[in-house]
């Protein structure tokens, strides 16, 4: 995900609903009144700007209000900077993850470390590794014991990052997982290996997932070279073949609610590819929303329902 805003009300980290929100039926989040950056100040060590596809803390702030009670445990498999874990320790929520990049795992440790000298009261560890293999990273004490998994799949090898000026105009930086074309991780797969991957995660997920539990994934299209990627539609069909039911599909707000109307953030490079866009005929639109799929764990009676 790119730099954009978030929660609910003026706390940065507040949710904007209570835990019975899911229950209730609301499927719009309003998790941008606040920018990305005011979200993160002073709740994240500064080194956690340096990721080119934080998720935005009210999403994951969100989800976990609606989706779990104190004490239940919460997994992001894919957590980069540990942006899932911060949220769930300061809401009183166990919390673990997995990344693959040393990078930001390191960060998230920092994260974690800082959540707790401000008074975080859940516990959180990060697990090094690759997370299609999940299960044997994973001790097996906790098949069964996962009330949430919140995650993100990554947009590609390079995401809108950072920008400043430059001699020659602006200069874009921040804006890459890692230095090298690395195959193991999701971001330099082609659509179908991502999504072959992703699978691979949610498997090991729902093995995790306890009965009741959720997934709760982010993903919004993209375009490359003028054409939209589905990447919702393929997240869905990867949860499918890992034997997930999806049973809510909700709109993360990235962009303010003021008076009614929207306010949307746009990245420098997203406002840019608009206006070459339109200036060529072509009638784009700014993206202001993530999809937030939602699963469950499919029944073991007839294969087809959910697990209560």
């Amino acid at each position: 995900m790119a730099e954009q805003t978030t929660a609910g009300s003026s706390s940065a980290t507040e949710p904007v609903t209570n835990s019975s929100s899911a229950a209730d039926g609301l499927s719009v989040w309003a998790t941008a009144q606040s920018t990305g950056p005011v979200q993160r100040r002073g709740r994240y060590v500064p080194e956690s700007g340096k990721h080119p596809a934080r998720m935005l803390p009210a999403i994951a702030a969100h989800a976990i209000a609606a989706y779990t009670q104190p004490g239940d445990l919460v997994l992001d498999p894919m957590c980069g900077i540990g942006t899932t874990l911060v949220e769930a320790v300061h809401a009183g929520r166990d919390a673990f993850g997995v990344e693959y990049e040393p990078q930001w795992s390191n960060i998230a440790d920092a994260n974690i470390r800082h959540a707790h000298d401000q008074g975080a009261s859940g516990r959180a560890s990060v697990i090094r590794g690759d997370a299609t293999r999940l299960m044997s990273l994973v001790p097996k004490a906790l098949t069964g014991q996962v009330a949430l998994v919140v995650t993100s799949p990554p947009y590609g090898p390079t995401v809108h990052g950072l920008v400043r000026p430059g001699e020659h105009g602006v200069v874009k930086y921040d804006d890459r997982y890692n230095d090298g074309e690395d195959k193991g991780n999701l971001a330099y797969r082609d659509l179908t290996g991502l999504a072959d991957g992703f699978a691979e995660i949610l498997r090991g997920c729902a093995t995790l997932l306890r009965p009741g539990g959720a997934v709760a994934v982010t993903a919004r299209p993209w375009r490359k070279r003028g054409e939209l990627v589905d990447l919702p539609s393929a997240v869905i069909a990867a949860g499918l073949r890992a034997g997930l039911v999806p049973t809510e599909r909700c709109v993360a707000l990235l962009a303010a609610v003021r008076h009614g109307q929207l306010v949307a953030r746009p990245s420098f490079f997203q406002l840019q590819q608009v206006r070459k866009a339109r200036s060529s005929g072509v009638p784009m639109h700014l993206i202001a929303h993530e999809d937030v799929l939602i699963f469950a764990k499919r029944s073991l009676e007839d294969g087809s329902g959910v697990v209560a």
